[in-house]
């Protein structure tokens, strides 16, 4: 069952148990949080465990869903930060000016202005918004939030993002050496 990584896409990653039936929370990455479970079994980073999930329930922003042979909570718990992956032709191509996060995993970074950054490791999303995993050409990772805002330009034929960085993104601020009195 072993793929590439590149044929498959993330559509979500197991937050942990919810009860004691053995149903599993997912964050789930697709536009429809429950269409996690519509393109059929998902399976791990590696591609050797797969799982047919059953949604259930939303909780909040979560799938609650129930996943074929997991029967307890000690069963589900087991799966926490497991990412779930369908191949990618089990979905429809991206639109013109869409693409999926995964496509962005290589691309170079530069600022604006045209300084490099380095390349694009990843895309973590842990719960508030993707973040840009960037490798910095001295060995160093920095991340970057995915909004319209700091990334403003995405160009896949060219193999580039650029971002447009928020003070104190990829230098630290220089903290005010005054001492503020408290009110005395």
């Amino acid at each position: 069952m072993m793929s590439d990584l590149r044929s498959r896409i993330c559509v979500g990653q197991i937050a942990g148990a919810h009860g004691i039936k053995g149903w599993v929370r997912i964050n789930s990455y697709t536009q429809e949080p429950t269409d996690v479970a519509t393109y059929g079994p998902v399976t791990d980073d590696k591609g050797e465990r797969m799982f047919e999930l059953e949604v259930m329930n939303m909780a909040k922003a979560q799938v609650l869903a129930r996943i074929s042979g997991v029967k307890d909570r000690d069963a589900a718990e087991a799966l926490r930060g497991t990412r779930l992956f369908i191949e990618r032709d089990a979905l429809p191509p991206p639109a013109s000016e869409e693409f999926y996060l995964e496509d962005l995993t290589g691309l170079k970074v530069e600022t604006v202005s045209g300084k490099e950054l380095g390349r694009v490791i990843s895309v973590q999303d842990f719960g508030s918004g993707a973040l840009l995993e960037v490798g910095k050409n001295r060995g160093a990772t920095v991340l970057i939030p995915f909004t319209r805002e700091v990334v403003p330009i995405v160009d896949l034929a060219a193999g580039q993002v650029q971002v447009d960085p928020l003070p104190g993104l990829l230098e630290p601020v220089e903290e005010n050496k005054e001492v503020v009195d408290g009110g005395s």
